[in-house]
């Protein structure tokens, strides 16, 4: 009897907190899922303390400096001066804290299974301040299972018992940076507990800042989520990569295949080709269930058949490269090549994964003499060489070919049509125009 008024007393001091909005937040990792999370809840009227490991990040958060696009230094600025938000390095605040979000990179080692050390770093210094009545909701993308073989073993140890003592939930991030209409607020939240009393409580608490809660049975599923996503748009990419350079070997205009095709009012969803994948989602997630199935003794053939067509990509835009320059007389070796773009994706300053940076190395491995331009990356560094971005413009009329790789909406088009003379475009940026100096992918 006194057990579970216990923990009835445990759920309910929480879940009042909570709805006052007093309870004490926690962010670990302050980068482009952590920080925005920080802001909506403290924007509400919770005080959010960010906590990483990067000093650097930290005193410039305390002095009101973003360093997330996503988020302006005068909306960290005002959180700062109200003290509603603040940084730190020093894991003991969590003895102070009432609920925890981790929010670390979770990357791929280079035979492509999990690097968990971020999160396994996190959990540690978390197990060290632990304490009854924490609620700790894991937000890295990893595969089925992570919570509980992972995080709920390292805080059982101490003790506690998930649901009771404290609550244990996963909620898959998904950020889709520099998206103007979908942002964290309103970017429906789904979040799922190791009980019914841990998701109950998940639930409660991202209610508080986020529009649109979507509670799931257990973690496993809220971590499946996630990697179906993902997968689905990693393997329509490789369909629709597939496709274009079938076109291409057919003579066949790809974009306007995919055009007609998108005026079909069901059973079809456009998707487009490109240089390659990029960021921090696509071109990893879909890695950790084929990782994870491996291990059941299920081979996740599509995810590793997408994997090699979308890899393979970079490779086909500088043989189209080559093919372009040739027609015009030139070898690769010794073309300047000027690349149009070096970010994931349009709009942007993030080069994880860039596809841009293995046409860059593969084009330089050719003999070619590479810059580039990008308004939202003005230097970058691959393999001991550094460029500086240069003026789109002017250094097209200079280059013998142009490619665009990431088509940002600051290019003006319509001069590099007048100032290139051979573009070679994998996005589709020149459709409105028609000229003979323009080879699409």
């Amino acid at each position: 009897m006194q057990t579970a008024l216990k923990v009835a007393g445990i759920f309910h001091a929480l879940k009042e907190k909570i709805e006052a909005r007093t309870a004490k937040v926690g962010i670990v990792g302050l980068g482009y899922v952590g920080l925005p999370l920080a802001v909506e809840f403290a924007k509400v009227g919770f005080t959010v303390t960010g906590i990483d490991v990067q000093q650097s990040k930290v005193e410039g958060l305390n002095r009101g400096e973003s360093h997330v696009q996503d988020v302006p230094s005068a909306e960290i600025a005002k959180l700062v001066n109200e003290k509603r938000f603040s940084a730190t390095t020093d894991f003991s605040v969590v003895r102070d804290l009432d609920t925890i979000n981790i929010c670390v990179p979770t990357p791929l080692r280079k035979t492509k299974d999990p690097d968990m050390s971020f999160i396994v770093s996190a959990v540690e210094a978390i197990a060290k301040h632990f304490h009854p009545g924490l609620l700790v909701i894991l937000e890295s993308t990893t595969y089925p299972g992570t919570t509980d073989e992972l995080l709920l073993p390292t805080f059982e140890k101490l003790g506690f018992q998930a649901g009771e003592d404290f609550f244990l939930c996963f909620s898959p991030e998904r950020v889709d940076p520099g998206n103007p209409v979908y942002q964290t607020f309103n970017t429906p939240k789904v979040v799922g507990g190791i009980t019914p009393a841990c998701t109950e409580m998940g639930k409660l608490f991202f209610s508080q800042a986020l529009e649109t809660v979507v509670p799931v049975a257990n973690t496993r599923v809220a971590e499946m989520v996630k990697l179906l996503e993902n997968t689905f748009r990693m393997i329509n990419i490789g369909l629709v990569n597939e496709m274009a350079l079938m076109c291409d070997g057919m003579g066949i205009n790809v974009w306007e295949v995919i055009d007609a095709a998108a005026t079909k009012p069901f059973g079809f969803m456009p998707f487009y080709p490109g240089p390659g994948l990029g960021g921090h989602c696509i071109p990893i997630d879909p890695f950790y269930l084929s990782w994870k199935t491996k291990q059941s003794g299920i081979e996740a053939r599509f995810i590793e058949l997408a994997g090699y067509i979308n890899g393979n990509m970079p490779h086909f835009v500088v043989d189209k490269i080559q093919t372009a320059l040739n027609q015009h007389r030139k070898p690769v070796n010794g073309s300047h090549i000027h690349v149009a773009g070096v970010a994931y994706k349009r709009n942007i300053d993030d080069m994880r994964e860039s596809p841009a940076l293995d046409v860059i190395l593969l084009l330089k491995k050719r003999g070619a003499v590479v810059s580039y331009s990008d308004p939202f990356v003005p230097s970058l560094k691959l393999d001991g060489f550094a460029l500086q971005a240069e003026p789109l413009l002017e250094s097209a009329a200079k280059a013998d070919c142009v490619v665009i790789v990431t088509d940002h909406t600051d290019f003006d088009y319509k001069g590099l049509l007048s100032s290139a003379k051979l573009i070679v475009d994998t996005r589709n940026a020149m459709k409105a125009f028609q000229s003979e100096k323009i080879v699409r992918l």
